[in-house]
């Protein structure tokens, strides 16, 4: 199952040119040391995620380690991997907190996750018996380059709609000096730039408090009918206005314990919900498939028989960590670059980190004030992780060469991202809409798919394509989830 590492050269670090693979292992002290700058590496997008979404970052990061462990066992440690949370689900879950407002709805949020799990294993299992070849007829790089791109993209209403109306200065600060860092720092620190202007635009937001509150909009905070008169839930007679309130709020902070379970809930099932996630599974293919060959790359071993045990135990970790009211889970990027400016790919690392996620998680207080971030930092933070993560789409087609002057590649493409980040509303019956990143991933890969057959019955081209390495470069500083 992947335990029983030996021990690397001297156990202090790798020769030159070689490096330590997935079943060796430095001295555990050194170990030890690289599982913790791992959590690190993983920790800002982490939470920052299921912030985002309205789930328990607490519960996210403990299951991430959950999940993490789970997903070395399936592979049988061949794979070296951190499962962080997911950013494709974003979209969707904000979707179905927009149409639904009840108790009831982070249990449908969590449900659907589970859904779109259930379905990642089964492809897992079917890649595994196909052959990794298959992806690339199902999710051919225009497509694949189309989802990612409107998943990021299409989560744009998020940032000017919710977050960096919050405090659109501590935003734009917030921003800016990620931007730097990025830039200056372009080894680890660059790599956890996220985390860092997390702390910043926290610190420099309670710093502003001292000064005086900032008079914003908080989503569901102080609706007002048009008499100026408290209603229930938002609407076009139901609005939020504006009032002065404290940017950081450490009230939560206080009355948490500092030994405990996260908050746990069961998931329901509705199947409105359950539509909407469902596109985010053709990212987290693309993300597994990218992670594998990344791993193998740099570890000059073929790892490409492990593609689907690796997208079966993402299904896997997604699952279990919904089913008790956690995020989705992928694999990280951030722990790849890890992994490259060390030259260490011991997955004794990765379980050790694992352990360090799961007693994070059990310590509410730490949950609380992660919670305490303000909205203001969110938006400045969350504006440069979804551009990337559609740019992201771009590079898959840069690297596929993908040919743009074909419209079967342009029409549908074009068409799906402009659906998505409208979001444009198509409403299916009375009690079904479809929507945004959901609508836009259909009109791309049905679309697509319709006008490469139809090209083909009237004598177009074939088109083939490189290999692409989706959302993976073992030499970038940048991944998905964050720097």
């Amino acid at each position: 199952m992947g335990f029983g590492w030996r021990v690397h050269g001297d156990g202090r670090s790798p020769a030159p040119g070689e490096v330590v693979g997935p079943g060796e292992r430095l001295t555990w002290p050194r170990t030890a040391g690289l599982g913790a700058q791992h959590v690190i590496a993983m920790f800002g997008a982490t939470f920052v995620f299921p912030l985002v979404m309205g789930l328990d970052p607490n519960l996210a990061v403990m299951m991430s380690g959950v999940a993490t462990i789970l997903f070395l066992l399936i592979v049988q440690g061949r794979v070296p991997s951190y499962l962080g949370t997911s950013a494709s689900f974003v979209g969707a879950v904000f979707a179905i907190r927009a149409g639904a407002d009840t108790a009831r709805t982070d249990a449908w949020v969590t449900g659907a996750i589970l859904i779109a799990g259930v379905v990642l294993a089964l492809a897992g299992l079917a890649i595994h018996v196909l052959g990794p070849a298959v992806i690339h007829k199902v999710f051919p790089p225009p497509v694949t380059g189309g989802v990612v791109m409107l998943i990021g993209f299409g989560l744009a209403f998020v940032v000017a709609d919710t977050y960096w109306p919050q405090d659109h200065w501590v935003a734009l600060v917030t921003m800016t000096f990620v931007f730097v860092v990025m830039v200056l720092f372009r080894g680890f620190v660059g790599r956890i730039s996220i985390l860092l202007g997390l702390v910043f635009g926290f610190a420099l937001s309670w710093v502003l408090d001292l000064f005086g509150r900032v008079t914003s909009v908080l989503p569901g905070a102080n609706l007002l009918d048009a008499n100026g008169r408290p209603c229930a839930a938002e609407g076009p007679y139901c609005v939020a206005t504006a009032f002065p309130h404290d940017r950081v709020s450490f009230a939560g902070v206080g009355g948490a314990d500092w030994f405990g379970l996260p908050d746990m809930h069961a998931p329901d099932f509705k199947m409105s919900a359950v539509l909407l996630v469902l596109p985010a599974v053709i990212a987290l293919i693309a993300e597994n498939t990218g992670h594998v060959k990344a791993v193998g790359e740099m570890t000059r071993t073929d790892l490409d028989p492990l593609i689907g045990r690796a997208v079966f135990a993402d299904g896997v970790g997604t699952v279990v960590a919904s089913s008790v009211g956690g995020s989705p889970t992928t694999t990280y990027a951030e722990n790849i670059g890890v992994m490259a400016a060390t030259r260490v790919y011991s997955t004794a690392a990765y379980y050790v980190a694992a352990l360090i996620a799961i007693l994070f998680g059990l310590c509410p207080k730490f949950g609380a004030l992660v919670a305490a971030t303000p909205g203001g930092v969110l938006g400045g933070v969350t504006v440069i992780l979804y551009g990337m993560i559609g740019l992201l789409g771009a590079k898959i087609w840069v690297e596929a060469r993908v040919n743009f002057a074909d419209p079967v590649n342009m029409v549908p493409i074009g068409a799906g991202i402009i659906l998505a980040i409208g979001p444009v509303v198509h409403s299916i019956g009375d009690d079904f809409d479809l929507e945004g990143i959901a609508f836009g991933t259909v009109v791309v890969l049905a679309g697509h798919h319709l006008l490469r057959a139809i090209s083909t019955r009237v004598g177009g081209p074939e088109v083939s394509y490189g290999e692409v390495g989706f959302e993976h470069d073992p030499t970038a500083e940048g991944s998905k989830d964050g720097p």
